[in-house]
């Protein structure tokens, strides 16, 4: 009989798995086959399983096992991982460290801004039984569920491992070094407890789910469901690789994503300067960038809070409170309420909007609760309309409107994966003060992107279209090829309303490093809090 199959915590077919089944009439092992299947001559029923890997967890299970449905078995690899939870919280909050670690690691609170402040030294950690700090995943798609950590082996009062956050805002980090010298560090936002300052930052942690794959799903890998199978070879399996037709979107429904799971791609090495360069595939455009963001924000001078997008979501961030909000980087991902409530600040309220990243608030999402939400892709063949020709811009557009009507720009593909400085289209609006930048001098040539190196328009870029304000300025645009840049543009609705777009995703990696992108995005938040 076809028992499941193993994998590991990114859907990785695990072979030669040592498997035991015993119950009160039957004690077996098996080994698990090269595509992670497991075979065993047993009868249906319940049995206890365990498995065994060198180099990943160990665990055991009661499984009721019945001809034709194969099942989901999971093991952790050993290493060093953690995350908060909640991983975003208001200052004087607690949240809980879930760490996997199969040594003895030393944990410590760090605040990350223009320098890394160490804010306590937490303690060292390794409990008294052998490999008690090794978590446990649980089987099946964990990636709608949460991985669950702390879960197992943490009931008694004493080993509860919770945290007081700072009263004072920001973006803080947990630094986990192993006594081998293995390191990880993950993110925790904290926001005030009150409103303290007049310009409030959202950290895009929709975003930050959206790409994380940790347990073998994200929005960009298997977005729908888990597929039957794990995979043994991606470039040969995944239609992303193998189907010249792939879209990533292409039906109505999408499995949820679970908050609750540890996100490798916001690990930044325990060296790393604000001031150095942004290395690896992922953290160009998640937290270790919008870091870079927060760091420039000291650096001058400017007050914030920080808040997560999901605070912005559950109501925690009172606009009205602030003059300023600041978007950046990569914030893909927005329910329709965040996006009408800004849009209402905005158009009807004075808010002043500071969006300082591309391809933002392009698709609509739906929390199922407060550690899960959906992820609306729908079917991006409906972007245009084959029968009508209409043309949706966007999957937020599909369902809503699109996000031009509040940015003044949209995402579309042209210059995806390149980078250029901008050109200067009119030198004589005051964003442009103090730069001695006339029409068609480049600025934004620096940049500490190295994904995709070459300047401040870049990765992703942003353009004015048909859904854009009628007031719209084009002040400056990226020399991508092919009319790929990135359009910078304000536009001024009534009511003392302000929106600045910086229609890259490169503009926050040019900031420490570009004196003129820091002196433009300096004379707009100077303007927009006047």
């Amino acid at each position: 009989m076809l028992v499941g199959y193993v994998s590991d915590e990114r859907y990785i077919a695990l072979p030669n798995v040592q498997v035991e089944f015993t119950n009160a009439t039957t004690s077996i092992e098996v080994r698990s086959r090269a595509s992670g299947a497991v075979h065993a001559d047993i009868a249906s029923g319940e049995y206890q399983l365990t498995f065994s890997k060198t180099g990943y967890g160990p665990k055991s299970v009661k499984v009721e096992i019945r001809e034709n449905e194969p099942q989901a078995f999971r093991l952790l690899k050993d290493g060093l991982m953690g995350y908060a939870w909640p991983k975003w919280v208001v200052g004087g909050e607690s949240a809980e460290f879930r760490i996997h670690s199969d040594e003895a690691y030393k944990l410590s609170l760090w605040r990350y801004g223009w320098e890394k402040e160490l804010v306590q030294p937490i303690g060292w950690f390794d409990e008294h039984g052998p490999r008690a700090t090794v978590q446990i995943t649980p089987d099946g798609d964990y990636t709608r569920t949460g991985v669950q950590w702390n879960r197992f082996g943490y009931s008694c009062p004493h080993h509860k491992q919770y945290v007081t956050a700072p009263s004072r805002s920001g973006l803080y980090y947990f630094h986990a070094k192993g006594e081998s010298g293995r390191f990880f560090s993950f993110p925790w936002i904290v926001a005030p407890p009150s409103p303290n300052a007049p310009i409030a930052v959202l950290a895009s942690n929709i975003t930050w789910n959206a790409y994380n794959n940790f347990g073998g799903r994200s929005n960009y890998i298997h977005p729908d469901a888990l597929p039957p199978t794990p995979t043994v070879n991606a470039r040969l399996e995944l239609h992303r690789y193998i189907d010249p037709d792939h879209f990533n979107y292409k039906v109505q429904n999408y499995a949820p994503l679970s908050f609750d799971r540890p996100e490798p791609i916001n690990h930044i090495p325990e060296d790393e300067l604000v001031t150095g360069p942004i290395e690896g595939r992922a953290a160009c455009h998640v937290a270790p960038t919008e870091w870079r963001l927060l760091g420039w924000l000291e650096r001058e001078g400017f007050a914030y809070d920080y808040y997560g997008e999901t605070q912005l979501h559950s109501g925690a961030l009172d606009l009205s409170q602030y003059q300023v909000l600041i978007i950046s980087t990569h914030p893909e991902y927005w329910s329709s309420d965040m996006y009408f409530k800004v849009k209402k600040w905005v158009f009807e309220q004075g808010g002043r909007l500071m969006y300082l990243g591309g391809n933002g608030l392009n698709c609509d999402v739906e929390f199922v609760d407060e550690q899960t939400c959906i992820y609306r892709n729908d079917d991006e063949r409906k972007l245009v309309d084959q029968n009508s020709g209409d043309i949706n811009e966007s999957r937020f557009h599909i369902r809503h409107e699109s996000e031009a009507n509040l940015l003044g720009v949209v995402y579309d593909a042209r210059g995806i994966m390149t980078a250029a400085p901008y050109r200067v289209i009119d030198a004589s609006n005051w964003v442009f003060e103090r730069t001695d930048l006339r029409n068609g001098d480049l600025f934004g040539t620096r940049s500490q992107h190295e994904r995709v190196p070459g300047g401040a328009s870049g990765h992703e870029t942003d353009k004015i279209s048909a859904s854009s304000p009628s007031n719209t300025q084009l002040l400056a645009q990226g020399t991508n090829l092919e009319g790929g840049g990135g359009d910078m543009v304000l536009h001024q609705p009534n009511n003392g309303g302000y929106v600045f777009s910086a229609g890259s995703i490169c503009w926050p990696s040019s900031l420490l490093v570009d004196a003129h992108v820091s002196q433009i995005t300096s004379n707009v938040i100077r303007r927009f809090l006047s």
